[in-house]
C-alpha cells in the first residue's frame, strides 16, 4: 500500500515548532485541570473509603484500587496512542476518570463501599492520562530540547497538586449546599476538572503531535476511520512489530530506564505513603504532617524543569545518577533523622521528591529517545504500567514492613532497592553516552 509523498505544510520546520508550542501550552493547561482533579479526589479517597466501609483495615482499598486504574489505562491510552495517535487516549482517560468521579459522588449518596472502589478504578484513568501527557510533549520536541519538554509539563502538575487537595473545605461547603454527604464535594471539583481537560485537549491537540511526528519521518500513519479521522492521516496503522514490554527488554538502555523509573516510584510511595504514620507515632503535630508532605511534593514537581535543563545540558544519564543519589540521601536520612526535630526529616522527604523528578525527568526521555518512533507509544505505555504496578506493590509492602518492623527498617530496604537501577546503570551506562545532549 503506498505511502503519499507530497509534502504537507505542516511538515516544514516553522509550522512544525509552532505546532509544537502550542502543543505545549495545550499540554500544560489540560495537566493543571487534570493535577486539580487527581489532587482533590486523592485528598478524601481514604477518608471516604473509611466512611463507607467502617473500618480502617479497607481504608486503603479504594486508593489501591485507582493505582490498579491507572496502571490499566495506562496500556489502553498507549494502545490507542498506537492506532490513532495521542489526543483520543488521553481524552478518553478524562472521560472514564470523570465517570470515576461521578460514580465517587453516587457511592456517598447511596453509602455503598463496592460502588466507591469501582469509581475508584475508574478515577485513576484520569490519573494514567495526566502522567502520559508528558509523552505526548516529547512528539515534536527538538533532541536537545526534549528532557525540559517533557520536565515543563511535569511541573505542570504543581499547580494541580497543591490546588487539589485545598478544595476539600470547599467542596464540603458545596456539598452541604446541595445536600450531598461533605466528602462528595471533592470528588465535584474532580468532576468538573477532568471534564474541562478533556474539552481543552480534544480541541487543542489538533493535528495530533504522534501523527504529525510520524509522517515528517515518512512512517505511516493510522488510516481515518469513522468520526475519529485525523486530518491528513492516510495509509495503512504501523505495524506494531512487538509488545511494549518486549520492545524494552530487546533494549537495554529502555530497560534500565524502565527498572529506574519502576524504583524510583516504588521507593518515593513506600516511604511517602508511611511517613505520616511514622509522624504521628512520635507525636507531630498535624500541621508538621501537612509540612512535611507539601514540602515533599514541592520537591517531585516545582524542580522538574531544572532537572529536565541538567538532562538536556549534561546528560541523561548523569542526571538519572543523581536522582538515584538524592534517594539514597533521602532513604539515609528517613532512617536515621529525628522526625519532630530539626529539618533533617523534612529535608530528606524534599530529597525524596528531587530524587523522583530526576529520576523520572531523565528516564521517560531516554526511554523515549532509545526505542523507535513507531514503538515507543506502547513501550510508554508499558513504562506507566509498571511504574503504577511499583507503586501500589510498594505501598503494600510498606504497610507491612512498618507493622512488623519498624519506620527506619522500612527505609533502608528501600535504600537496598536503589541497587537494582544503579546496577544497571553502572552496567550500561556506556550506551546511554550515544543519547543526543545539548551542544554548549
Amino acid at each position: 500500500m503506498s505511502e503519499s509523498t507530497s509534502p504537507s505544510p505542516i511538515h516544514s520546520t516553522n509550522s512544525t515548532t509552532h505546532l509544537q508550542q502550542r502543543t505545549l501550552r495545550v499540554l500544560i493547561a489540560s495537566q493543571v485541570l487534570g493535577g486539580i482533579g487527581v489532587g482533590s479526589g486523592i485528598a478524601v479517597v481514604g477518608l471516604l473509603a473509611y466512611e463507607l466501609s467502617g473500618t480502617e483495615s479497607l481504608s486503603g482499598v479504594s486508593a489501591t484500587a485507582s493505582t490498579l486504574g491507572a496502571a490499566g489505562a495506562s496500556v489502553f491510552i498507549a494502545l490507542l496512542a498506537v492506532r490513532r495517535g495521542r489526543r483520543p487516549g488521553l481524552v478518553l482517560g478524562y472521560l472514564v476518570g470523570a465517570a470515576g468521579a461521578a460514580l465517587a459522588v453516587v457511592a456517598a449518596v447511596l453509602d455503598a463501599f463496592w460502588l466507591h472502589v469501582l469509581a475508584s478504578a475508574a478515577f485513576g484513568a484520569a490519573s494514567a492520562s495526566n502522567l502520559q501527557a508528558r509523552y505526548a510533549a516529547t512528539d515534536l520536541a527538538e533532541p536537545d530540547r526534549r528532557a525540559r519538554t517533557l520536565s515543563t509539563v511535569v511541573w505542570a502538575t504543581t499547580v494541580g497538586a497543591v490546588l487539589g487537595p485545598n478544595l476539600t473545605g470547599p467542596g464540603g461547603q458545596i456539598a452541604e449546599a446541595v445536600s450531598l454527604p461533605p466528602l462528595a464535594g471533592a470528588y465535584v471539583f474532580s468532576l468538573a476538572a477532568f471534564l474541562a481537560a478533556a474539552t481543552v485537549q480534544a480541541v487543542g491537540l489538533r493535528p495530533d503531535p504522534l501523527l504529525t511526528a510520524r509522517a515528517t519521518r515518512g512512517l505511516p500513519t493510522p488510516a481515518a476511520l469513522g468520526p475519529g479521522r485525523e486530518r491528513g492521516a492516510t495509509g495503512p496503522p504501523p505495524p506494531r512489530r512487538r509488545g511494549g514490554l518486549a520492545t524494552i527488554r530487546a533494549i537495554p538502555a529502555a530497560m534500565t530506564a524502565l527498572v529506574a523509573i519502576a524504583t524510583a516510584h516504588g521507593v518515593m510511595v513506600g516511604i511517602m505513603v508511611m511517613t505520616p504514620v511514622h509522624l504521628e507515632h512520635h507525636g507531630a503535630a498535624l500541621r508538621l504532617v501537612g509540612l512535611t508532605i507539601s514540602l515533599h511534593i514541592a520537591g517531585m514537581y516545582a524542580l522538574s524543569p531544572v532537572m529536565g535543563w541538567l538532562a538536556d545540558r549534561y546528560g541523561r544519564r548523569r542526571v538519572l545518577w543523581s536522582g538515584l543519589v538524592q534517594l539514597a540521601a533521602a532513604a539515609l536520612l528517613a532512617a536515621l533523622a529525628d522526625p519532630t526535630g530539626p529539618i533533617a526529616f523534612q529535608g530528606g522527604l524534599v530529597l525524596l521528591g528531587t530524587g523522583w523528578s530526576a529520576c523520572l525527568v531523565s528516564a521517560s526521555t531516554l526511554l523515549t529517545e532509545v526505542v523507535p518512533v513507531e514503538e515507543r507509544p506502547a513501550a510508554q505505555g508499558a513504562s506507566d504500567l509498571v511504574m503504577h504496578l511499583a507503586g501500589g506493590v510498594a505501598g503494600i509492602i510498606a504497610g507491612v514492613v512498618l507493622a512488623v518492623g519498624s519506620f527506619p527498617g522500612l527505609a533502608l530496604s528501600a535504600l537496598a532497592a536503589l541497587g537494582v537501577p544503579a546496577w544497571r546503570l553502572a552496567r550500561h551506562g556506556q550506551g546511554l553516552l550515544r543519547v543526543p545532549v545539548a551542544e554548549g
